[in-house]
């Protein structure tokens, strides 16, 4: 552990003793090495590595399961266009498009997929 003192003199403000503190801390190096290990994360083993993975692969394939038997809808990625299948029709593409297009009763303006800042 390291020990930064300081003396106050006489006639020496408060002020100058705590800026003489802080020199003398930032000198020893100490809230560096701190600020360095601040987002420092071990690493996991392998076997939490494989537990991992085993529980992601199983949620990702119920999930597929679900979305397959018409229990769950998938979601489209925000930021992407909705990827259109070649069995759909033209008319059913239109028509979704334009229920996403027409305009809410109470309409910011910014178009209803635009993030907003809350």
């Amino acid at each position: 552990m390291i020990n930064a003192e300081v003396q106050k003199s006489g006639s020496e403000s408060t002020l100058s003793v705590i800026r003489k503190f802080s020199r003398k801390v930032q000198g020893t190096g100490l809230i560096q090495t701190v600020r360095k290990g601040r987002y420092y994360a071990r690493n996991t083993s392998k076997a939490v590595d494989k537990k991992r993975a085993l529980k992601r692969i199983i949620r990702y394939d119920n999930r597929q399961e679900l979305i397959k038997e018409g229990k769950l809808v998938e979601e489209v990625k925000k930021g992407r266009r909705p990827y259109q299948q070649n069995n759909q029709s033209s008319a059913q593409a239109t028509a979704q498009q334009n229920a996403a297009a027409t305009p809410t009763a109470r309409s910011s303006g910014l178009g209803d997929s635009t993030p907003i800042a809350r």
